[in-house]
C-alpha cells in the first residue's frame, strides 16, 4: 500500500522503529508466533480500534487482528480491546505504536462522554475544537465522536468563524454587514457563525442578516441566559471558554444550543492500555 506523506500511521512507524527493532531482531527468534491482546486497566471508552489495528497489519500484512471492542464501547476495566495472532517479532515491534494510538483516542473519547454524561438531560450538544494534535485532527475528531460528542469545524474552509481579531484586523464592524452579504452570494450555504464577548456585540450581531451561530466567549452564564433569550428564535449560540466537568451543567443550562470544549483534545489523559503477549510458540 502507498502511503500519503502525511499518513499518521506511517509517519508513526518510521518515528519508532527508525532503521529496525534491535531488541527483537536479537532476543526473539524469527519464526515464533503469539497472540497478543490489548488490555483496559480502567474504565473507558474505547477509541482507535481501527488504527491500532492497522497498525500491526503495516508492519506485517499476515497478522491475523480482531478487534473486539467497538470504538463507543464502555468499558470497566479488564476487557480486551484487540487480538493479534502471528509472528512475535511483527507484534512486539507494532507495540508501543499500537498502544499510543489506542490510549491517545480512548482518553479523548472517555473525557468526551464524562462532558456530555455531565450536561444531563440539556439540549446543549459537546463539540470539540481545532486544538488538535497536529496531523491527528481526523482521527482525535472521531474520538470525539466516539465518546457521544460532535465535531465543530474540520478546518478553516468548512464554514466561517469570525472573531475579535478578524474583525481587528479587518475594516471593523463597519465593513462587516456587507462581508456577510457578499460571503452569502459567493459562498451560498456555508455556516456563518460570529464570536461575542458582551451582551452589546450580541444584539448588534442579531440585527445582521445571515448569521447562524453567535459564539458566547466566557461569558458568565447569567448573560448567556439572556442572550439566548434575545435570539432564541433567529439563531442559535455556541458557549466557549472556560467549560469544565464542574461547570458544564450550569452552562448547558443556560439554554445554549452547543459547548465547544478544547480540553477534549488538548488535554485528555491516555488511558491505562497493556499488550500481554501469551501462546508463544512456533
Amino acid at each position: 500500500m502507498k502511503e500519503a506523506p502525511t499518513d499518521p500511521i506511517a509517519i508513526a512507524l518510521r518515528e519508532d522503529i527508525g532503521a529496525g527493532d534491535i531488541t527483537t531482531e536479537f532476543f526473539v527468534p524469527d519464526g515464533l508466533h503469539a497472540l497478543g491482546r490489548i488490555i483496559a486497566h480502567e474504565r473507558a471508552i474505547v477509541a482507535g480500534g481501527q488504527t491500532a489495528a492497522e497498525v500491526f497489519r503495516r508492519v506485517n500484512p499476515k497478522l491475523n487482528v480482531e478487534i473486539l471492542q467497538q470504538d463507543g464501547a464502555a468499558l470497566t476495566g479488564g476487557e480486551t480491546i484487540l487480538e493479534v495472532r502471528g509472528a512475535a517479532r511483527s507484534i512486539l515491534t507494532a507495540e508501543r505504536v499500537a498502544l499510543n494510538f489506542l490510549q491517545r483516542l480512548s482518553g479523548i473519547a472517555t473525557l468526551t462522554r464524562q462532558f456530555v454524561e455531565a450536561t444531563g438531560k440539556s439540549r446543549a450538544k459537546i463539540l470539540d475544537t481545532r486544538k488538535t494534535t497536529p496531523g491527528l485532527r481526523a482521527l482525535e475528531k472521531a474520538a470525539v465522536v466516539a465518546g457521544g460528542g460532535a465535531n465543530h469545524r474540520f478546518n478553516l474552509n468548512d464554514m466561517v468563524l469570525v472573531k475579535d481579531n478578524h474583525l481587528s484586523a479587518g475594516s471593523g464592524f463597519s465593513g462587516f454587514a456587507n462581508a456577510i452579504q457578499r460571503l452569502r452570494q459567493e459562498r451560498p450555504g456555508i455556516r456563518i457563525e460570529v464570536e461575542a464577548d458582551r451582551l452589546e456585540q450580541v444584539r448588534s450581531f442579531l440585527e445582521i442578516e445571515g448569521i447562524d451561530v453567535i459564539l458566547l466567549d466566557n461569558m458568565k452564564p447569567s448573560e448567556m441566559r439572556e442572550a439566548v433569550a434575545l435570539g432564541r428564535e433567529k439563531v442559535k449560540f455556541e458557549a466557549s471558554g472556560g467549560a469544565t466537568l464542574k461547570n458544564v451543567r450550569q452552562i448547558a443550562a443556560t439554554g445554549v444550543d452547543f459547548i465547544s470544549v478544547g480540553a477534549l483534545t488538548h488535554s485528555a489523559r491516555a488511558i491505562d492500555l497493556s499488550l500481554e503477549l501469551t501462546h508463544v510458540g512456533s
